[in-house]
């Protein structure tokens, strides 16, 4: 084969070992399995090396999954190309029921070839390290909720229902110290759920003030401080869309945005017949969920509150005039579909679409830090 023809690299990964396969470029270049590798940065290194040699081009790909990003970076330090595959776009025969490594590993090659493969956003090292602190934080936060769950289920078990104006207040912590039981296993219950609450609020805390130590030192902090100025994104939110999604900058226009947000309608249409249904639900559901909670806040009229004059403090007066724009048209907008018989989670959804719009046009009027 000729030293300048340029091949394309499938990479089956997995915890312990790498399926390698290779396409010759052209319609008719042979596609071949080359074997098993060990996972190995080194071993991974040899075969990068050993390719190299006897091909001028090398573009790799493999999926994305719980290997993370380490494979793709030390391919690109070593001068290749290499993309990371989103595995749910990845085009498959509807009757081919066998997969093994091999197989994929050979699929991957020959669809790169053809370049019918989409790429994820790989982020930095840096981002990558913001974005787990931000899930830590998530996955803190579902553990009280879950645990706060648990003991609400043991006292409804019980006959025992709270009925003052909020849970989770010093009103109910003194009423849960007034309950009474007949067992004393019942009290030793009570007393591990209520410790089991204690650390997770604890360990919640933690978290949230870690994430805004490390958010402030950030490169991404400027875009943080100018999304709080938009309604219904305060900081937690901003960190968490800015961490999940990167620079908006990356996307054209906002459809690109709302479609990656999977908060596009989806389609099946054929003919003269066209029909819509819910949101796709596609691309990343973190980033998703933030938005449609702080669409929630936009049912209220249109007014500066205290809090978001505080936040739009020092910042641009583009910034601030998007954000004044968002809010007065997208708490109209709200008020008129729910005037038009519109269920209220259907309305979210569509003011959550329309905030991730003006989240892209205020995140290209700022940019980050230098790294």
């Amino acid at each position: 084969m000729r030293q300048d023809s340029k091949v394309y690299v499938g990479l089956d990964t997995s915890k312990l070992k790498i399926s390698v396969a290779v396409a010759e470029e052209g319609r008719d270049g042979e596609v071949r399995f080359i074997g098993d590798i060990d996972s190995a940065p080194e071993v991974v290194e040899r075969l990068v090396t050993k390719l190299a040699k006897r091909h001028g081009e090398l573009a790799f790909c493999y999926e994305a999954g719980p290997t993370g990003y380490g494979l793709h970076r030390q391919i690109t330090r070593l001068g290749h190309e290499c993309i990371v595959v989103a595995p749910s776009l990845i085009p498959k025969r509807p009757g081919e029921r066998v997969k093994t490594n091999r197989r994929d590993a050979l699929t991957l090659a020959k669809l790169h070839r053809a370049g019918e493969l989409t790429a994820v956003w790989v982020p930095d090292p840096g981002h990558e390290a913001v974005r787990e602190l931000v899930r830590v934080r998530e996955a803190a936060m579902e553990d009280l909720r879950r645990t706060r769950q648990h003991l609400q289920s043991f006292l409804l078990r019980h006959g025992r229902v709270f009925t003052g104006r909020d849970v989770w207040t010093r009103a109910h912590t003194r009423w849960l110290c007034e309950q009474s039981f007949e067992h004393p296993a019942q009290y030793l219950v009570l007393a591990e759920y209520r410790q089991a609450i204690e650390n997770a609020e604890i360990r919640l805390k933690r978290l949230t003030e870690q994430v805004t130590e490390v958010a402030a030192s950030w490169s991404m902090a400027p875009v943080i401080a100018a999304y709080q100025a938009l309604r219904g994104v305060a900081f937690l939110t901003a960190v968490t869309f800015v961490a999940e999604i990167g620079d908006v900058r990356r996307f054209d226009n906002p459809r690109q945005l709302m479609a990656y947000l999977g908060l596009v309608p989806s389609e099946n249409s054929t003919g003269e017949r066209t029909r819509r249904g819910s949101i796709t639900k596609a691309g990343n559901s973190r980033a998703r969920r933030v938005l449609i909670e702080g669409a929630w806040t936009y049912r209220f009229p249109a007014r500066m509150s205290r809090l978001l004059q505080e936040r739009q403090t020092g910042l641009t007066k583009t910034v601030t005039d998007i954000a004044w724009k968002a809010q007065v048209r997208l708490c109209s907008r709200y008020r008129k579909l729910m005037a038009h018989g519109k269920r209220q989670s259907v309305v979210t959804v569509a003011i959550a679409r329309e905030m991730a719009a003006f989240l892209w046009a205020i995140g290209r009027e700022v940019e980050p830090h230098a790294t």
